[in-house]
């Protein structure tokens, strides 16, 4: 049992905590002696059973040490202040950093944490909320390495704001290579949604949490006797643990008033310890702050409403007093151990922050103040707040407990508060923002704005919510012409990110018809024609093309809504197997001297990324590589330079992966893929983000040939029917084909390829490179239906020869060569190496050549098959070669 210093009660908190105390013991050791690197410790337990205590004792053992230490301390009414708490533990470093200083040693990550942090002035457009969590992530790793060995404390976690959650939860995950020891400290209930999420993800790395119990009643006997005297009496310590449940704060408390009253530790005074215990929380902590005085009262009350880290000066401006009238009823404060500075090792208050002496009177004082006082109390907290200079976003969290007023300057500031928060990655604060200005309501010719604006703020978070706030927008007055016209285009690429395509095509059309001939109009065509031009099961796929192509004849790419409408007719083209330098003819006249044209780059907002990826897509599948390269490199430099790491910089990394799958580069490939499909997860799961890595991912494994691994992560992602509304590229049902076939089932891959064969026919053609299920077709056919998989194999070269690239006649060739035997199927194997070895595709030329080598019994053929295909990490292919040469393939 833990001892205590007699006379005082004030290490009760830790009797009976050996068993934590030992573990934080061994955390610092080790993180000390560099034996072990990142761990993290999780304490959980109802109010006032330790917890901070712990806590306490743990900084005092690593600044012991020579440790550096921060600490920060969630508030009950604080939880709507975005990255409050990172900013507090933080706030040490920042300190002590220059402007300059921090710039340099934060780098790259500097102005996407940076404003989250408050050290630099955001950006123009609106942060990604994830982008920002990987920056202060690898912020905080830089300066865990400047301030080693760290300790970092979060008290109170279960009040932590949801922004400095997401961090903590991203921060555990990388703990392992820092010299980082992390304590966090959280009751066990209170918390839902994606807090909860993020807490429980934080213990979950911690591993087992541990639960403080509450008091023994022997060890509260020996905390009675430790703080009255060795004469307090059994029955007199057993009544005190009756009366406290064991709870150490509590057990506290009762104790002090027992020594302020001068009651005798004896039986005969036990009746009187449950009126005392009273009188120490709840409705007897509230009379005796009242018996304080009313300024003392006042500037309780005003330090409640503001929060934590009080700051002296605004609780005086809150309460209206003057700073010396509230200095000495800081004081007195102090006495009655209700308020107290951060050091708490004497009691006294003197200039600077305030805090609570434990959170349950900061809740108490809080809950105490009359229902209409408080409210107008966070009403006058905004006003002191704003003339401080600490901006519309510090104020907004007492705007938002203030009643609505039919107020305009409310509304007003609501907005602006929302466009601060937007600005540094906090999109749920914004929401929770515009959410109460129309509760005040806007004046009508506001209301539509607010709503749009609403709309933007959860368009990355919540597609669902995104639509009803934009669709109601839309049946007010109050739009622009401009801004209804993206508020629409908004609306239709939320409905598509909540698979509502049709949804999304509907209100684009109803929209141009109320528009004339001009820019505004051929931006919603462009729009329209992109979500039909991925519809996977669009009924007149060949009408569309016709009326696309026709629209875009005249165009000369004069601005981005021609430029867009240039792309997409590229992309219908080369998705249809249309002429190939038709397609980069069209794909170059979108450019402006081969580069994206002002206002249609990566991160502009009037135009998705999505027609960028078709851009980059029709080069790929055209055998322009290089150029398609370029382009989803540029989309990654641009993300990562935003601090775009969600869905968007996860298909910047899928398609640039691909680009690598094609060229041959498929180790290369597979980590990009890998990394997309991780950063696809962080957003959500069983998104049209995740088709696309998961159907490129397992097309790549496929011709590694690790069949068991593309198996694997198929299962995952749950690749198989219902396939998404939007087409996925490569082709699903050709990729899934062959995944069935490779694992043995062969009937059910048929069935897949042959889904594939009618839904090309349904679109009026195919490219034979991007859905590739004619040349498995035939070849699977081949044995069993040899008639068939001739015609499918002549299809196939009419197609390719169609689309004119030398990958697609290459790869046609090949099919043919594996139907046919003898000089004719080396004749045809001759041709496709010819192509391929042209074409840029180094694995399928690396394929040809072993097919090659092995029907013409040719070692010199299988050796240079066999050196490409090991140059390009094919290991499947490179053993079939290795096989065919060991078991004497051929002459030299």
């Amino acid at each position: 049992m833990t001892e205590a210093r007699r006379g005082t009660a004030a290490s009760a908190p830790l009797w009976e905590r050996d068993a934590e105390l030992a573990a934080i013991a061994e955390a610092v050791d080790a993180l000390c002696s560099g034996t072990a690197l990142g761990s993290l410790v999780v304490f959980s337990g109802e109010a006032g059973i330790g917890k901070t205590a712990l806590l306490t004792e743990a900084r005092r053992m690593a600044e012991a040490r020579r440790c550096t230490v921060w600490s920060a301390r969630g508030g009950e009414t604080l939880t709507s202040v975005p990255f409050n708490v990172v900013r507090q533990l933080l706030q040490p470093a920042l300190i002590s950093l220059m402007p300059d200083e921090a710039r340099e040693y934060f780098g790259d990550w500097y102005d996407i944490a940076g404003p989250a942090l408050g050290i630099a002035e955001p950006g123009a457009r609106q942060a990604d909320p994830q982008g920002v969590c990987d920056g202060l992530v690898a912020a905080v790793r830089r300066l865990a390495r400047r301030e080693w060995p760290l300790v970092l404390i979060i008290d109170d976690a279960h009040w932590a704001d949801q922004e400095t959650l997401h961090w903590l939860a991203a921060f555990a995950e990388r703990l392992d290579d820092l010299p980082v020891l992390v304590l966090v400290a959280r009751r066990p209930e209170g918390l839902t949604g994606a807090s909860a999420r993020h807490l429980d993800a934080v213990a979950a790395t911690a591993g087992p949490t541990a639960t403080l119990s509450a008091l023994t009643p022997d060890a509260t006997a020996g905390i009675t006797r430790a703080t009255l005297g060795a004469h307090a009496d059994n029955p007199f310590c057993r009544e005190v643990w009756a009366v406290t449940g064991g709870n150490p704060y509590e057990t506290v408390e009762l104790l002090a008033k027992v020594q302020d009253s001068a009651l005798q530790p004896v039986e005969g005074s036990a009746a009187e310890l449950r009126g005392l215990n009273q009188s120490a929380r709840g409705r007897g902590l509230v009379d005796r702050l009242e018996g304080l005085g009313v300024d003392a009262t006042r500037l309780a009350w005003a330090a409640a409403i503001l929060g934590t880290r009080i700051s002296l000066d605004l609780a005086a401006d809150l309460a209206g007093m003057p700073p010396e009238d509230a200095q000495r009823c800081a004081e007195l404060l102090g006495a009655a151990r209700i308020l107290t500075e951060a050091d708490r090792s004497n009691g006294q208050v003197a200039g600077g922050e305030l805090e609570f002496v434990h959170p349950l009177i900061a809740s108490a004082v809080y809950r105490s103040i009359p229902d209409g006082l408080r409210t107008a109390m966070h009403g006058v907290a905004a006003s002191v707040v704003t003339a401080s200079g600490r901006g519309a976003a510090a104020a907004s969290r007492h705007l938002l407990e203030v009643h609505p007023d039919d107020d305009p300057e409310v509304v007003e500031q609501m907005r602006e508060a929302a466009r601060e928060h937007l600005a540094v990655g906090a999109p749920d604060a914004a929401r929770r923002c515009l959410e109460r200005a129309l509760l005040e309501p806007p004046v009508p010719e506001v209301h539509a704005h607010v709503l749009y604006e609403l709309g933007c703020a959860t368009l990355l978070t919540s597609p669902a919510t995104t639509i009803q706030h934009l669709r109601e927008a839309l049946t007010l007055h109050g739009l622009e012409r401009d801004l209804r016209v993206d508020a629409v285009c908004r609306l239709s690429q939320a409905l598509v990110h909540n698979d509502q395509l049709e949804e999304a095509v509907r209100a684009i059309d109803e929209e141009a018809t109320r528009l004339e001939h001009g820019p505004a109009r051929m931006r919603l065509q462009a729009v329209h024609y992109m979500w039909e031009g991925i519809h996977a099961g669009e009924e007149d796929a060949s009408g569309r093309s016709r009326r696309l192509a026709e629209l875009v004849k005249p165009l000369t790419g004069r601005d981005n809504s021609e430029r867009a409408l240039l792309i997409l007719r590229a992309f219908d083209a080369m998705t249809r197997g249309e002429n190939a330098e038709e397609v980069v003819e069209l794909c170059d006249r979108a450019l402006v001297n081969g580069r994206l044209a002002p206002g249609l780059g990566w991160t502009d907002t009037e135009w998705t990324f999505e027609l960028l990826m078709m851009l980059g897509v029709s080069y790929t599948y055209a055998d322009c590589l290089d150029r398609a390269e370029s382009l989803f490199s540029e989309a990654r430099r641009a993300y990562e330079t935003a601090g775009w790491s969600g869905g968007h910089l996860a298909l910047a990394l899928a398609y640039g992966g691909y680009v690598h799958r094609r060229r041959g580069s498929l180790t290369v490939a597979e980590d990009l893929l890998r990394e997309s499909l991780r950063l696809a997860d962080r957003v959500g799961r069983g998104l049209p983000m995740h088709w696309s890595s998961v159907c490129m991912l397992v097309d790549t494994l496929l011709a590694r040939g690790h069949v068991g691994e593309a198996e694997e992560i198929a299962e995952r992602y749950a690749f198989e029917p219902p396939h998404p509304s939007t087409i996925v590229l490569p082709d699903t049902h050709s990729v899934r084909g062959r995944l069935l076939i490779a694992t043995g089932r062969v009937e059910d891959g048929l069935n897949e390829l042959e889904t594939a064969e009618k839904v090309a026919a349904s679109r009026g053609g195919h490219n034979a490179v991007m859905a590739p299920w004619a040349a498995d077709l035939a070849l699977t056919l081949a044995a069993q239906d040899p008639r068939r998989a001739a015609e499918v194999a002549a299809d196939l070269r009419v197609q390719a020869e169609r689309f004119g690239t030398d990958t697609a006649i290459g790869e046609a060739l090949r099919c043919a060569a594996a139907l046919e035997t003898g000089q004719r199927s080396i004749a045809l194997y001759t041709q496709a190496v010819t192509y391929l070895e042209a074409s840029p595709c180094s694995y399928e030329h690396a394929l040809a050549r072993v097919e090659y080598g092995i029907a013409s019994r040719s070692a010199t053929e299988l050796e240079r098959g066999l050196t490409l295909a090991r140059s390009c990490g094919a290991d499947g292919l490179a053993a079939r070669a290795e096989e065919a040469l060991a078991a004497g393939g051929g002459r030299r």
